[in-house]
């Protein structure tokens, strides 16, 4: 009598069954996701992004998350023009210990009227700057910038006129404002600096 037919596939799992006997068929647990690494908080104040100077591209300020941040607005015919170079040697000198000046350039006072272009090459061909450099925009009254606008609000204050300097702690926040005057490397600035990066002399 022909023995009556069995699907191969039945075939298949009877035969891996009796190969083994005793031993439970088990499935590998799966691997868990590794899971991507949390992004950097980035403080409020610096949810913005706002064009560079050299080429107009969107920047986000983001990026300076977790750094103490020298904000100044500059201008390229002013009696104070010449605090860039003082500007330049602070990034330098603090920039490996978490510290970045962010330039401003600005016309509310008259002071800046040539384009991105001219100022960006002013600045790099007659000061050597490098640190970073935003597209010109307004900093004072309603016409200021969402990011001027909630650092005078945290200040206190908006600029009266160019080159006024605030200082952002690695939070976000201003920890102090100094006028135009007020060189880059006086020793309000850098004390004030170095107590932000925990550097003690």
């Amino acid at each position: 009598m022909p023995r009556p037919f069995m699907p191969l596939t039945l075939a298949l799992t009877l035969a891996a069954s009796s190969a083994a006997p005793g031993l439970a068929q088990t499935t590998p647990p799966a691997q868990p996701r590794a899971s991507a690494a949390a992004p950097a908080a980035c403080p409020a104040v610096l949810r913005h992004t706002l064009p560079r100077l050299q080429d107009e591209s969107p920047q986000p300020l983001c990026q300076y998350a977790g750094q103490v941040l020298l904000v100044v607005n500059t201008a390229s015919y002013c009696g104070y023009t010449n605090q860039y170079q003082g500007l330049e040697a602070l990034h330098a000198r603090y920039k490996a210990q978490g510290f970045a000046v962010l330039g401003f350039p600005s016309n509310d006072f008259a002071q800046e009227t040539g384009s991105n272009a001219q100022i960006a090459d002013f600045c790099s061909n007659t000061f050597g700057v490098r640190f970073p450099m935003f597209a010109k925009s307004s900093v004072k009254g309603a016409d200021a910038s969402a990011f001027y606008r909630e650092i005078a609000a945290q200040a206190g204050e908006s600029p009266r006129w160019n080159f006024h300097k605030y200082l952002l702690d690695r939070q976000g926040r201003v920890v102090a404002s100094f006028g135009s005057a007020v060189a880059p490397d006086d020793p309000k600035i850098t004390r004030a600096i170095e107590r932000q990066l925990n550097i003690f002399r």
